[in-house]
Order: C-alpha cells, then structure tokens, then sequence
C-alpha cells in the first residue's frame, strides 16, 4: 500500500470514483453528494492536495486535504490543521480500513508541517459515520449549522455538519 499525491492522469478515475460513492451512498444514507468542479480537483492535484491510495498499482482510495476550512470551522479555523475531505474508496477494495490508514498518515502528515490537529466534518445526522470516525481515533465535536455556504461544493447548503478532530500536537 502507498499513499501518493494524485497526478492529472488519475482525474478520470477520481470522478468515477466519485460517481461511485454517490451510488453507494444512496444505498446507506439520505444524502448524498451533488457532484463536484472540476477545476475543484484540478487545483486539489496542482497544489498536491489530492491524494490516493495505491494497492498494487491500483487506485484502492482517494482523498483531499486543506489547510484551511472557514467556511465550516469558523473561529477554530485559526489553529494550525489539515482537513481531510471526501473521503471515497474503490468498490474493488471496500472494507480494507482506509479510513484508519488515511488517519495515521495525515497525524505523521500534520506533525511533519507543525499542524496540530487533523480534523474532518461529516452531515450532522449521519450517527454510522460519526460512530466509525470516533472508532478511528476521532474526537466529536458536536454539530454546526452550514449558513455561509458561499464557494463550497452544493451538497453542502442548508446542512448541519457534525466534526471530528485529532491533536496531533
């Protein structure tokens, strides 16, 4: 298994990706994403914020991070962090526990660029989430209500968002 940034020759395959857990998540949950930009990923690649998850050569996991994440954090948004975002996996490789291996690269991530938290936001109703983030080391932080959504990708309008951090520091 490798954690590598994601290059402009995967943008294909991340917004299959992204096809497939929308299908997915209508099987689990009552929302789901509403699509992404993208010049969204294309940015994510150019800045080296996009990253996957190589299992023999083959995409297994993708995830974005950011430095900032204003718009959902406010105030807290001030501390050094990452932010991890869309999490998807490959339907090919479900159940390998990506999610735990995306959690200790990004506190080995965060500690090497002096961050001292890594933190992640989920819809504030969806509990089988929240429970599988908090069993990956998480800690919850309650709910926000989303009211500037201004710039964020459409899912995430008139949404109550539950968050999760790690002190890495």
């Amino acid at each position: 298994m490798l954690i590598t940034n994601s290059t402009p020759g995967d943008i294909n395959a991340i917004f299959h990706l992204y096809d497939e857990a929308v299908k997915f998540q209508k099987t689990v949950f009552n929302k789901q994403w509403q699509g992404f930009e993208r010049s969204l990923v294309e940015t994510e690649i150019r800045e080296s914020r996009q990253w996957k998850i190589l299992v023999d050569g083959e995409i297994a996991c993708i995830f974005a991070i950011t430095f900032n994440d204003p718009l959902i954090w406010n105030d807290r948004d001030k501390d050094p962090a990452i932010y991890i975002h869309r999490i998807v996996t490959n339907p090919r490789f479900r159940g390998g526990a990506y999610v735990r291996e995306i959690v200790r690269w990004a506190i080995e991530y965060a500690k090497s660029i002096n961050k001292d938290y890594v933190r992640m936001d989920t819809w504030g109703d969806n509990h089988r989430l929240r429970e599988y983030y908090v069993s990956c080391g998480f800690n919850y932080l309650g709910v926000t209500i989303m009211e500037n959504t201004e710039g964020l990708p459409k899912h995430y309008e008139g949404l109550s968002l539950s968050l999760f951090e790690i002190q890495v520091n």
